[in-house]
């Protein structure tokens, strides 16, 4: 993955996060105004009831104005303007709060005019019917009436039970956070031990150039000394260190080109290319190697010149890679076929074989990296799955279509559209 794809993934992440966590905020504060309102209603309407029962009971008229003044959140005085005795208060309290289905506990006072106090004091717990001594503070006056009581919900229970599910989802939405947290520290470990990676490879493939080219010369000294034409097992020795030399090449070739697919920092050199000159001498050196293996090897082009703007090395590579997987995945009779033809305004050109093929469930990896399709614990064939992988590149890059039939057990046809 790309540093600016991690990037953008990180801000995109962080974006939807952030907004989450706003609209999350919005609602928990909406939901805990919604849920106080309704307390407030519930509350508001139960001591109406409370303070017209005490009138009731002494008789006389409820105040017109002002009979519930709500001095904090949770602290209601109300004007009463009669006198009543402490008993009959906490009666209409809890009758009326049970009516209302406010369970939440409650401390009440009254207000006393010689001492001007809230006093006799009591601390209600709606859930049993002892009582408590008062444990709040002590309760606040009002300085505007004469016959009055006070009311305070000290907890506030019963706004928090109702903030139960937004609560609940705000737990999983920072859960998810630190998940996101944690997969985006895990992304970037995994993208530095790549990069870490590929530097390794990438400065070990070049290290081995010098090598190789060392013995690249070495071995064809050996093959043109007098001594060693003579004596067959030398130069038999000698050839084979040049043929393993060359194949290691090859090897070393393929990881550098993949490195520089993967940078995405190669520029291809597209040039008019007369296509048939260059699968003649691409079908010319895999003719040697199919007489070879007594193989068969049918090549057809069309009379007419075909030409192609593309990078001459990377189609030429491209073509090798593909007829090289031709013959190595071939059954014991090798019968392999290239060709190209016009059609409409593009040019197919296609590789074929009659080797094992290729099950419908990988035909879609074997162009990822280093994929190559399970053989169990047979490895005839060697290579490090990199080769289909740099053929889709390349095509990719040209603009071209790349199509893949295959039938197990029957053999494989890959084909190479280019538009002209």
């Amino acid at each position: 993955m790309k540093n600016s794809t991690i990037q953008r993934v990180i801000l995109l992440g962080a974006l939807a996060i952030i907004t989450i966590v706003i609209v999350q905020a919005y609602w928990i504060n909406k939901s805990w105004r919604l849920n106080e309102k309704k307390f407030h209603q519930n509350v508001t309407m139960a001591l109406q009831n409370v303070a017209r029962g005490l009138v009731e009971l002494g008789g006389g008229d409820l105040p017109l104005e002002e009979l519930i003044k709500r001095q904090e959140n949770n602290y209601y005085i109300v004007n009463v303007n009669n006198f009543f005795i402490k008993d009959d208060l906490e009666f209409f309290l809890k009758k009326e709060f049970n009516q209302a289905s406010i369970h939440e506990d409650f401390e009440y006072g009254i207000y006393d005019c010689e001492t001007d106090k809230m006093v006799s004091g009591q601390y209600i717990s709606m859930d049993s019917r002892s009582k408590i001594e008062r444990i709040a503070k002590e309760l606040p006056t009002d300085e505007n009436f004469v016959y009055y009581f006070g009311v305070h919900f000290p907890n506030n229970q019963q706004i928090w039970d109702g903030m139960a599910l937004p609560i609940i989802f705000s737990g999983l939405l920072f859960l998810a956070i630190l998940f996101f947290a944690y997969a985006i520290s895990v992304i970037l470990r995994q993208k530095r031990l790549s990069e870490m990676q590929k530097d390794f490879i990438n400065n070990m493939t070049h290290e081995f150039k010098t090598p190789i080219s060392t013995i690249n010369i070495s071995s064809d000294v050996l093959l043109r000394t007098p001594a060693i034409q003579q004596d067959k097992r030398l130069q038999q020795y000698a050839s084979i260190i040049k043929d393993q030399n060359n194949r290691l090449n090859k090897q070393v070739e393929k990881v550098l080109q993949f490195a520089r697919i993967e940078k995405r920092d190669f520029a291809l050199i597209l040039e008019d290319i007369n296509l048939n000159e260059l699968l003649q001498n691409v079908a010319y050196s895999v003719q040697l190697r199919v007489d070879e293996s007594n193989g068969i090897f049918n090549f057809s082009i069309p009379k007419e010149e075909l030409w192609v703007q593309a990078d001459r090395l990377h189609l030429t590579n491209i073509l090798h890679n593909l007829l090289d997987n031709a013959i190595k995945y071939s059954q014991d009779a090798l019968i392999i076929g290239l060709s190209a033809k016009q059609e409409n305004n593009k040019v197919a050109i296609c590789i074929s074989d009659k080797g094992i093929g290729i099950s419908p469930e990988f035909q879609k990896k074997v162009f990822k990296k280093f994929f190559r399709v399970p053989t169990g614990n047979i490895h005839n064939v060697k290579g490090f799955g990199l080769g289909l992988f740099y053929v889709r590149n390349i095509c990719r890059k040209h603009g071209w279509k790349l199509n893949l039939d295959s039938v197990e057990g029957e053999g494989t046809q890959i084909t190479i559209l280019i538009s002209r």
